[in-house]
């Protein structure tokens, strides 16, 4: 049995299961508290009636039902994610920042990524973008792989990815953080090596601050590093 079928099967049993107890014991007292409307501190109670049991079971059970509901959808989205993706997905962590650029924890790149827990709890999370030149100042661009969640196929700029939440890629100092974690995508998506592409060499363009929706479920929420680089060795690249 799914995970989603037997929620929705214990919440069934818990809603009848409450009806039921109440029949056979109608003398049975539930009470709850509530803030008193005079000025003193003191709460009151009274006896929840079996027609609030009744409903409180119903609601749980449609409550119940409507998460199981979206958790099979979720699942089945989910499934069909490329099994790569899926692990870097979990495994990796953003950095949060504020709209200041100032650490305040971080998280996995799914919550990161999903537009419910961007908009509900405004994530925002550091990110770059990298701009690599030729000799003749030729920009090289990259498409977009299929199995990317967000923006999947999408042509773009060079190399576009996140620092992680590690301890060589928090380095605040001259971005030098930043820089070390678009060094090991350029290698990891590109295979351009690291001696072609030195921290040093990089030049700062500049930050934005954007949200932008992918589709109905994912999208981006960043702080994101734009820099350039001219690569000498173009063999290896171009």
């Amino acid at each position: 049995m799914s995970l989603a079928s037997h929620l929705q099967s214990v919440a069934s049993r818990l809603s009848s299961s409450l009806v039921v107890s109440l029949k056979r014991k109608p003398s049975l007292q539930l009470s709850f508290s509530h803030s008193s409307s005079s000025s003193s501190s003191s709460s009151r109670t009274r006896p929840l009636r079996n027609s609030h049991l009744s409903a409180l079971g119903s609601s749980y059970h449609s409550s119940v039902t409507a998460y199981c509901t979206t958790t099979a959808m979720d699942a089945a989205t989910d499934a069909g994610m490329d099994a790569v993706q899926r692990r870097l997905m979990f495994e990796d962590e953003c950095i949060l920042v504020d709209e200041n650029d100032c650490v305040v924890g971080h998280d996995t790149k799914y919550n990161c990524h999903l537009m419910e827990k961007i908009e509900s709890e405004n994530l925002l999370h550091r990110a770059f973008s990298v701009f690599l030149f030729n000799s003749k100042y030729e920009l090289l661009l990259q498409q977009r792989s299929a199995t990317k969640v967000t923006f999947p196929l999408v042509w773009t700029n060079t190399c576009c990815s996140h620092p992680l939440y590690r301890e060589s890629e928090l380095i605040d100092e001259n971005s030098l953080g930043v820089r070390n974690a678009a060094q090991r995508k350029l290698l990891d998506e590109l295979g351009i090596p690291a001696e072609d592409v030195p921290v040093d060499q990089f030049t700062p363009l500049g930050r934005i601050l954007y949200k932008a929706p992918s589709d109905g479920k994912w999208g981006e929420h960043e702080l994101d590093y734009l820099s350039a680089e001219r690569v000498t060795e173009e063999s290896r690249c171009w």
